[in-house]
């Protein structure tokens, strides 16, 4: 399966980064590229359950394709959110479903920092995903 471009370039990004220290400096900078979400949108009823930190998500669907936009109240959540956002940015509710969130992270090179309440966060997000894809 090909990568949304945003995906690519997040790949490129952080495989040119020699250290753990890179990395989180990189994740920093990609969670500022989020758009933020309007007070409205940052309601309960776009919170994330299942997350330490507060995120709110926000999904819409163009054509056959979904856009999500997501915001935290932690620096390092954000940037997580940004190259998850990266990573599902256009696809079909189908392959949101078949999206393996731990290899992604793998491949970024963001696996082994990711604690086991990051780690449950971010499948809370993508579970949510995956519930406003399936309608």
């Amino acid at each position: 399966m090909n990568l949304p471009a945003a995906a690519q370039e997040a790949l490129d990004a952080f495989a040119a980064c020699l250290g753990w220290e890179q990395r989180a400096r990189l994740l920093m900078q990609w969670g500022e590229r989020l758009q933020p979400l309007s007070e409205d949108e940052r309601s309960e009823a776009n919170r994330v359950s299942g997350c330490e930190s507060q995120v709110w998500l926000v999904g819409a669907r163009s054509g056959e394709v979904w856009q999500f936009r997501a915001a935290s109240d932690a620096r390092l959540i954000r940037g997580l959110l940004a190259v998850l956002l990266a990573r599902v940015d256009g696809l079909e509710g189908v392959e949101l479903q078949q999206l393996d969130l731990p290899d992604w992270f793998n491949q970024l090179g963001l696996a082994r920092q990711l604690s086991p309440s990051r780690s449950n966060g971010l499948n809370a997000v993508l579970q949510r995903m995956r519930e406003l894809a399936a309608g």
